[in-house]
C-alpha cells in the first residue's frame, strides 16, 4: 500500500513540474518513485521510506537538477533593431554638429548628433554609436 502512495506522489509531482519547469519538483519525483520502488520490495517501515526519500531527492537536486539547468538554460535575449546599434561604428557622412549630421550605421543613412554638444565630426570621421534617440543616433568620436 505504500508503494501505491509513494507512486502517486511521484507521479503527481512529475505532473506539477509541468507547470513549473524549474526541475525541482522533478527531483522529487524522481525521489518518489525510487522509494516507491524500494517500498515495493522491502516491507520496511514508514520511516525508512521517508529517509530513502528524502536521501534520493537531495542527492537528485544536489547532483542532477544543476546539469539540467545548464543543459536547459534559455540563451541570453540578443539585442535586435535599435537596441542593437549602441557601440557599433558608423562612418559621418555629412558634418554631425549639434543640429544636423549624418552618419552610414549598418549600410543605413541616419540622422546624428553628437554626444557632446560642442563637438563637431567632419565627413569621413568614424564615430561610435552611444545611443539611440528616436530617430537619431547620438554619436561620440572617443578618446
Amino acid at each position: 500500500m505504500a508503494a501505491l502512495v509513494w507512486l502517486v506522489a511521484g507521479v503527481l509531482l512529475a505532473a506539477a513540474e509541468a507547470a513549473t519547469g524549474d526541475f525541482f519538483l522533478l527531483m522529487l519525483a524522481g525521489g518518489a518513485l525510487v522509494t516507491a520502488g524500494v517500498s515495493a520490495v522491502t516491507d520496511a517501515p514508514v520511516w525508512i521510506d521517508a529517509v530513502v526519500f528524502a536521501v534520493v531527492s537531495l542527492a537528485l537536486v544536489v547532483g542532477v537538477r544543476p546539469a539540467l539547468l545548464r543543459r536547459f538554460a534559455k540563451p541570453p535575449m540578443l539585442a535586435t533593431n535599435t537596441a542593437a546599434l549602441p557601440g557599433k561604428h558608423a562612418l559621418v557622412l555629412e558634418e554631425v554638429s549639434e543640429h544636423r549630421g549624418q552618419v552610414k550605421l549598418d549600410g543605413e543613412v541616419w540622422t546624428a548628433r553628437p554626444l557632446d554638444h560642442t563637438e563637431v565630426y567632419p565627413p569621413g570621421t568614424t564615430v561610435t554609436v552611444m545611443e539611440i534617440n528616436g530617430a537619431t543616433a547620438v554619436v561620440w568620436r572617443g578618446p
